[in-house]
């Protein structure tokens, strides 16, 4: 499988969806709460997709080799859960923190995906830590992107920082081209060396997704044994933060951002990101 490169339609189109992707998340954010179900967060993600969007969920059924069918329009990955997580009837409580992940579906094929983390009343300052430093590792990695660039700058960048805040990256698990298919070529990984790999060129889009631990790298297959749930292997807490990213023709611009969008780090230089509309 080749790497696709989007057109000025299709990058339209990316646009659009993911755009759409975001806006999943904005809707969903008031919600997210102690005494809420996974569940709960789940339905209300698929009626507004269905409803309001005129969307369908990437994830709902999708079925790779060896996997049993997802059965859910969400991940949510709580805690200890690196990705993956299928929602449930189990409440959040205070001190929680969590993953979303969306993808969605456009009427016209295009595929947008997107995942952020979710405090959940006061969480602990290490909890905090980790996600804000998750967030700024996966900006680090974004602000690599650029033609002439390639991926394994990305995925130095994501490491060299991320270790450098006493955490570790997750290395079974990448980022991927998108388009009008989930999973495209290429893999983007969250650790290796500048100047390795695939050569960034305008027209590519993909996602950049680091999952970063507090203790050990390691992980595991979850005690639910429903073929998707990953955790960590010394229990520790992990998070995650999704943008899907367009090379242009003199950088980068962040196709996942809405209204409700978290804001980028300081340290990213302000016209290099695009506002959303």
């Amino acid at each position: 499988m080749s790497i696709t490169y989007k057109d000025a339609a299709g990058i339209e189109g990316m646009r659009v969806a993911c755009k759409l992707a975001s806006e999943v998340l904005d809707y969903l954010t008031p919600f997210v709460k102690a005494g809420v179900t996974t569940k709960e967060i789940d339905k209300l993600a698929n009626d507004y997709m269905v409803n309001v969007q005129g969307t369908v969920s990437a994830t709902l059924g999708y079925q790779p080799p060896g996997y049993p069918p997802y059965p859910a329009s969400l991940c949510t990955s709580l805690n200890h859960v690196v990705c993956h997580g299928i929602p449930n009837d189990k409440p959040l409580k205070k001190g929680d923190i969590m993953n979303i992940d969306v993808t969605v579906i456009t009427k016209d094929g295009w595929f947008g995906d997107n995942s952020r983390m979710y405090l959940i009343g006061d969480v602990s300052i290490a909890a905090k830590r980790l996600c804000k430093v998750t967030f700024e590792a996966m900006w680090h990695g974004i602000m690599r992107v650029k033609p002439g660039a390639r991926l394994g700058d990305i995925g130095h960048a994501i490491q060299t920082f991320a270790e450098s805040q006493g955490f570790t990256v997750v290395r079974e698990f990448c980022g991927h081209g998108i388009g009008k298919k989930f999973h495209e070529e290429p893999q983007v990984l969250h650790y290796g060396r500048p100047g390795t790999l695939e050569e960034l060129k305008p027209g590519m889009t993909f996602t950049i997704e680091p999952m970063i631990n507090a203790g050990k790298r390691d992980i595991k297959d979850g005690p639910e044994k429903d073929g998707w749930t990953i955790v960590t292997r010394d229990h520790s807490l992990t998070a995650q933060w999704e943008h899907t990213i367009l090379v242009t023709e003199t950088g980068y611009e962040v196709l996942t951002l809405s209204a409700g969008s978290p804001p980028a780090p300081d340290f990213v230089k302000a016209q290099q990101v695009p506002q959303a509309a």
